[in-house]
């Protein structure tokens, strides 16, 4: 009886000191560089909601599951602000999110919020957009056009 006490105590102190690693190693793999912090922070002053009723009903829809998908680990004023408009930068930035431990995003509800935040750069962030796709290759060029127009085929009214 003696034994199991002492086994259960030394296999409890070892959860705790690996969970404790665990803990440790999460919040340095966090930690941002200056100008990466510098750049969250002026995203996150922003605006924390988007206007969405004159968007089609089902970017509506998408941006529900945007809204209470990212806001659980972080503001939304950061993606809603960002300096990424290009429909190749969105699903860079929704893949990092759906890897982060604990996001909970499936590849459907990924899928929503990346043709909710390509359709709504195409029309809130205009300016960024086009100023993004004068710099691009001709190639890259009509990729991003094109993923942009099958977005406002899709959910566009007719």
């Amino acid at each position: 009886m003696k034994t199991n006490v002492k086994f259960n105590q030394m296999v409890l102190a070892a959860a705790v000191f690996i969970m404790a690693g665990a803990g440790l190693y999460r919040l340095m793999a966090q930690e941002l560089d200056p100008e990466t912090k510098a750049r969250v922070e002026r995203f996150e002053k922003g605006a924390a909601t988007i206007d969405v009723s004159k968007y089609p009903q089902g970017i509506q829809d998408n941006y529900e599951v945007f809204s209470t998908k990212c806001s659980q680990c972080h503001k939304l004023s950061r993606p809603i602000n960002s300096d990424y408009a290009l429909p190749d930068e969105w699903s860079r930035y929704i893949k990092r999110m759906m890897n982060k431990p604990g996001s909970g995003i499936s590849n459907t509800e990924g899928k929503k919020i990346y043709e909710f935040l390509t359709y709504d750069a195409s029309i809130r962030k205009k300016a960024m957009l086009d100023e993004k796709l004068a710099k691009a290759t001709p190639e890259d060029k009509a990729a991003a056009e094109a993923k942009i127009k099958d977005l406002h085929d899709k959910y566009d009214p007719k």
